[in-house]
């Protein structure tokens, strides 16, 4: 038998049921995520290898649009949307129906996808989803992504967007929106606009955000195999984008920096999430910063949600949507 680690605790191979309080949808979406393999990265040096993993992401893309359904997607949520080039940065701009012409409340969408995904059109369609969702216009960032662009190409960005956007809509007006990669953005995003004496946002939703990339959360363990996205098999991923730099920056992991002027913050995760931890660590330290803080665990919920069709993801969406209209002036 090998040596357990001093610090560690070896927990024995065993079954973990679904939970039987969870919707019929979300007991579906859990069981399918169960049947997919897990995605077998490279190592964090091999810029060849993950040209490939991208090439091969973005195929997958094309397929989506080729086959029509993206605007299927798009056409479903009853929202216009535009494209424009604010500073240079492509950006989204999603206006659900029935948005009054003087409403002047806009979210600024950051999109997860580890930082090599979700940009182009599927950033077109996160515009659309999110303003149907909230009710509210949206602005969805298309940063630069690897293996392209590096850090801080992508953070780059979306200080750029937020800079233009409070100019044209005021602070008051805006809040800003991440999930996962995107939740890093996001933190990392008003860290940068503090220290640039930039205003803040009137409000901040988070979730599940990669705010730790030292990877010293819990829950990268404990629901190591739980969750189908994230757990040890994404490692390299993060050591991907943070390659070469202090992994304890705060541009890199915003929970090492001063979160006092962070506006109010709602942070939403599951209890399968792989970064669990990561959402309720960040949660006790805006609290311990003096920053008002909502927290949400919803059971059995995985990174990403479960099939955005669920109860529980309608739940989910109307704890942002609500926070947000709080907030908002």
């Amino acid at each position: 038998m090998a040596d357990i680690a001093p610090d560690a605790l070896r927990v024995a191979a065993h079954d973990v049921p679904v939970p039987r309080s969870l919707s019929e949808g979300a007991r579906r979406a859990l069981d399918a995520s169960a049947q997919v393999p897990r995605t077998i990265l490279p190592r964090a040096d091999d810029d060849d290898a993950w040209e490939g993993v991208v090439a091969g992401q973005r195929a997958q893309e094309e397929q989506l649009i080729a086959s029509g359904l993206l605007e299927t997607y798009i056409a479903s949520t009853r929202t216009q949307v535009d494209a424009r080039l604010v500073d240079g940065v492509p950006v989204f701009v999603g206006t659900p129906d029935g948005l009054a012409d003087d409403d002047q409340r806009v979210v600024l969408v950051i999109h997860g996808g580890g930082w090599t995904q979700g940009g182009g059109q599927l950033t077109r369609l996160a515009a659309a989803l999110e303003a149907s969702s909230l009710g509210l216009r949206t602005w969805a960032v298309d940063y630069r992504m690897l293996p392209g662009h590096r850090y801080p190409a992508s953070l780059d960005d979306c200080v750029a967007v937020y800079r233009s956007l409070i100019g044209e809509a005021g602070a008051a007006n805006v809040a800003v929106s991440g999930t996962s990669a995107g939740g890093n953005l996001a933190a990392a995003l008003l860290l940068r606009a503090a220290a640039d004496g930039l205003p803040m946002p009137a409000a901040l939703g988070l979730w599940t955000p990669a705010v730790d990339l030292t990877l010293d959360g819990d829950s990268w363990h404990t629901n190591d195999g739980l969750d189908p996205i994230i757990g040890q098999h994404s490692r390299t991923l993060v050591e991907f984008y943070t390659r070469g730099e202090d992994p304890r920056n705060p541009s890199l992991s915003p929970i090492f920096g001063d979160l006092s002027p962070f506006p109010p913050t709602v942070l939403i995760s599951g209890t399968r999430d792989g970064l669990l931890s990561d959402t309720v660590r960040f949660h006790r330290q805006l609290r311990r910063s003096g920053v008002e803080a909502e927290l949400h665990v919803f059971e059995g919920l995985p990174h990403g949600g479960f099939d955005f069709m669920s109860p529980e993801d309608a739940e989910r969406a109307t704890e942002f949507r609500a926070f947000f209209r709080r907030h908002l002036a």
